[in-house]
């Protein structure tokens, strides 16, 4: 079951999502907003560059290339009840401008005390795409489980208290 606005309102309240603002609650969705830390690649090295955009802003953006792939974090944090889950999709006003997610946002029941690390890229041939702390990349659509699961990701997640983008914990 899908939550409404409602019910997530009363989830936040009870510390679900931290850092979030009212107005950004819709009727089945929280918009989420662009942090202050973004990661890139580097021709010098196979692991993600962190770069900080906090003093980015609509009238000087932070640009993305053509094509260049980075980590973003949310400027919300997340504390996912054992009984709800969360999924990110994009706001259909980004793509629309070019923006693409690579669909790996999900909120797995007890992941906690995290920003969600986003998979951003720039899918324009031609044109730069600007982005800045508290820029509305997204929405997160939150799910009531049937039951409790029998294991929680607060016990089994590898990407529990991650305040920034977090790249790959899998080995290479």
């Amino acid at each position: 079951m899908i939550l409404s606005d409602f019910q997530i309102a009363q989830l936040i309240e009870q510390g679900m999502v931290e850092n979030h603002l009212p107005e950004l609650i819709n009727p089945a969705s929280l918009d989420l907003r662009l942090g202050n830390t973004i990661m890139i690649e580097s021709a010098a090295s196979h692991d993600m560059i962190p770069v900080d955009i906090s003093k980015s802003s609509r009238d000087q953006p932070y640009e993305l290339v053509p094509g260049q792939f980075i980590l973003a974090d949310t400027m919300e944090s997340f504390n996912m009840p054992e009984d709800i889950a969360g999924l990110f999709f994009l706001k259909s006003s980004r793509a629309r401008e070019g923006y693409e997610n690579l669909h790996a946002g999900y909120a797995d029941p007890g992941w906690h005390g995290s920003t969600l690390t986003l998979e951003l890229k720039n899918s324009r041939q031609l044109q730069r795409l600007p982005i800045w702390p508290g820029l509305k990349i997204g929405q997160m659509v939150f799910f009531k489980m049937s039951a409790i699961p029998a294991t929680s990701y607060a016990v089994v997640g590898h990407y529990n208290g991650h305040l920034s983008p977090t790249a790959s914990h899998v080995p290479k």
